[in-house]
């Protein structure tokens, strides 16, 4: 198996990505709008992946958070709040915020299970600042750690209940950086003790997740050279060591412009610096390929921890009903006199 998640290239899967999946067995794959156009297209797709592994238990992920980052979307699917909608309703009421989230969560995950998504790269646990680059912005579930821990697990519990594992991201916190690691290298010179703050709500919720997801950000005072993704000191002292994470560690989407060298030169040292598995979104075969031929096979414990991922989520006997779930939300909105 290889150590990578791939893309896609459209709606259906070509006669060449066919043989290569067969071939390479990448540990699983991610899906973009470009992926989706209507509920019976997209199970086509995701039915074949199945298909070519001969297995049920297989990561088929996407980005479904909410907001402007979705997927799946209107006419087609239906139209989700950002995180921060549920934020502003936690400053409110706390417990009618969470429930809120826990409820459009599993509506929202039931829509992606259907749909035979297994993973939903959801639960963004950066600790919003007023210097936070707008990447984040209303993706942020607030700036207190404990709000955003709170909010985290009702993401997380909602979208189990459905039969869908979430993730947790950005470890070890994307919001001190005040760049885009889409398109520069975020450098943040706080100090280990101010980091605390960051690395809290990972740390409440790293028992809890079985998937987790880096960041593409320099933290001078931990690694001044490399950014946590291709850091082995920051995974193994701050991920795995201070946060606690010991489940299925993977990259941010390993062609943002964050990291520099080739594609499988970034995912080798990601891999090499206790990375599970590499992210590698856009479908580009020689990518693919030389990510196949430059990081070899998946190693013992990140194979386990990939299996501990896929059967952490049961699924459940029937799917539930999405509109009472979205009703119920709404009417926890309309109780503090605001709007999803």
């Amino acid at each position: 198996m290889t150590p990578a998640i791939f893309g896609c290239s459209g709606p259906e899967l070509t006669a060449n990505e066919r043989a290569f999946f067969r071939e390479a067995d990448p540990a699983g794959y991610i899906l973009f709008k470009r992926n989706c156009e209507t509920p019976d297209q997209l199970r086509r797709l995701t039915d074949s992946l199945r298909e070519i592994h001969g297995r049920d238990h297989l990561l088929v992920s996407i980005d479904q958070e909410g907001g402007r980052v979705a997927r799946l979307g209107p006419p087609e699917w239906r139209k989700w709040p950002a995180p921060a909608r549920f934020a502003e309703l936690y400053e409110i009421a706390p417990a009618s915020g969470i429930e809120a989230m826990r409820l459009n969560s599993e509506a929202m995950a039931t829509e992606l299970r259907l749909a035979g998504v297994s993973v939903d790269f959801h639960a963004p646990c950066d600790v919003a600042r007023p210097e936070t680059d707008n990447v984040i912005g209303d993706r942020a579930l607030g700036s207190e750690p404990m709000q955003v821990a709170a909010l985290g697990r009702a993401i997380l519990e909602g979208m189990a209940a459905a039969g869908v594992a979430g993730c947790l991201k950005h470890m070890p916190g994307h919001g001190r950086a005040t760049a885009d690691s889409h398109k520069h290298l975020p450098v943040v010179d706080a100090s280990d003790a101010e980091l605390h703050i960051d690395t809290a709500p990972f740390e409440q919720l790293a028992s809890r997740a079985q998937i987790g997801m880096t960041a593409h950000i320099v933290f001078t005072d931990w690694d001044a050279e490399r950014p946590a993704t291709q850091s082995y000191w920051v995974v193994e002292n701050i991920i795995r060591g201070r946060i606690g994470f010991d489940g299925l560690l993977l990259t941010d989407d390993i062609d943002m412009q964050a990291l520099d060298g080739t594609i499988p030169e970034r995912s080798a040292r990601a891999l090499e610096a206790g990375c599970d598995l590499a992210l590698n979104c856009w479908a580009k075969m020689d990518d693919m390929v030389g990510i196949v031929e430059r990081c070899g096979m998946i190693r013992d414990e990140s194979a386990a921890r990939l299996e501990r991922a896929l059967t952490s989520v049961p699924t459940p006997a029937e799917p539930a009903n999405v509109n009472a779930l979205v009703e119920m939300r709404d009417a926890l909105f309309a109780a503090a006199g605001l709007e999803p």
